[in-house]
């Protein structure tokens, strides 16, 4: 409580009994530790505080991810840090819908440490350490180590499949401007949970995608068969001057991708700024730009019509492509493998 900012609480019209001088933190606080400081018990039982875990006490009710992270530190051992899905939201990584469901709070502590059994909150003891980083205060497992983690809810009936680990790699090796640091964190840990899932999605991770939506369409493209695009490129017209940067480009073929988000591209301005976009990348730096819409990629119908436009584009002929691989993928090769041999084994018992 020392390095907790207080506040005089003498407002008369509140509930808890009127203690003169009573000084009460503003953060959450272990209720163990303001009884020994003098705050009395009846004041630390009141209706009035809020109890946001076991043991611990607060003024406010916590209600964003920080603030509930913020209300569970008082009762972390010291070298919890939170992680896994949690880690990922605080540091700002981009989570699929299944994810961000997972309103618990999960923390990692070492192995010999006594694992914490609290309502809302998944604790996980860890062999190997972590990196941290700190966010809003708060100690964060590191983001290559992160991803990793990740791997222990790849599966049926996990929230986490392979394309989602393609998205948040994509995201961290941008975000660090290296795949490397992502491969490091794998090989520190010995038989991580989901390691097949989340090598071969190392295979697909890149550099430069701004956005979990620019990652989809490029697997959706370069899995059928296209080309690598260069992500995130500058343009630059005759006289070296930047026009601005293509989401995909294929600089050879002299086409580029654009990615059209409905958040950012859907009102009249937002449209009128991208068309002057397309047409300064046309007029000033010979390229033709190919537009990519949510719609793009709704269906199988839509995914394939996309994938074909894209081809004829690119002068990849029809015949060259695997439409079936417009999909996209949940499960990793080695899960679907395994799942093939399961239903084989299952036959053969029919059959015997």
């Amino acid at each position: 409580m020392d390095d907790i900012r207080v506040a005089q609480w003498l407002d008369p019209d509140c509930d808890l009994p009127h203690v003169a001088g009573l000084e009460l933190p503003v953060g959450p606080f272990l209720r163990r530790e303001a009884a020994v400081q003098g705050i009395p018990q009846r004041v630390l039982d009141s209706t009035m505080l809020v109890r946001p875990t076991r043991g611990v006490r607060s003024l406010g009710v916590p209600r964003s991810l920080v603030e509930r992270a913020t209300a569970l530190m008082p009762a972390l051992p010291q070298d919890a840090a939170f992680s896994h899905v949690t880690g990922a939201a605080l540091l700002g990584l981009p989570l699929s819908y299944a994810m961000e469901r997972d309103e618990r709070l999960h923390v990692s502590g070492r192995l010999d440490t006594r694992r914490m059994r609290r309502p809302g909150v998944v604790a996980h003891r860890c062999l190997h350490t972590r990196s941290r980083d700190a966010v809003e205060g708060l100690p964060v497992v590191g983001l290559a180590d992160t991803w990793v983690d990740l791997g222990e809810l790849v599966g049926r009936g996990k929230p986490v499949g392979l394309d989602d680990l393609i998205v948040i790699g994509d995201a961290i090796a941008t975000r660090l401007d290296a795949i490397a640091p992502l491969r490091r964190a794998i090989m520190r840990r010995v038989r991580p949970r989901g390691k097949a899932t989340l090598l071969e999605a190392l295979q697909e991770i890149r550099v430069g995608s701004a956005s979990p939506r620019e990652t989809l369409a490029r697997l959706m493209l370069v899995r059928c068969g296209l080309p690598e695009p260069r992500l995130n490129h500058p343009v630059l017209d005759e006289a070296g001057h930047l026009l601005g940067y293509a989401d995909l480009l294929w600089k050879e073929q002299r086409i580029a991708g654009e990615y059209q988000g409905e958040e950012f591209h859907d009102g009249d301005e937002e449209r009128a700024r991208d068309e002057r976009r397309r047409l300064s990348f046309e007029r000033h730096a010979d390229l033709s730009v190919e537009e990519i819409w949510k719609a793009d990629m709704a269906t199988r119908a839509d995914r394939e019509a996309c994938v074909l436009r894209f081809a004829h584009a690119l002068g990849v002929p029809s015949s060259q492509l695997d439409l079936g691989k417009a999909e996209p993928r949940f499960f990793s090769t080695y899960a679907m493998d395994q799942a093939e041999q399961r239903e084989m084994r299952r036959s053969a018992r029919r059959w015997d």
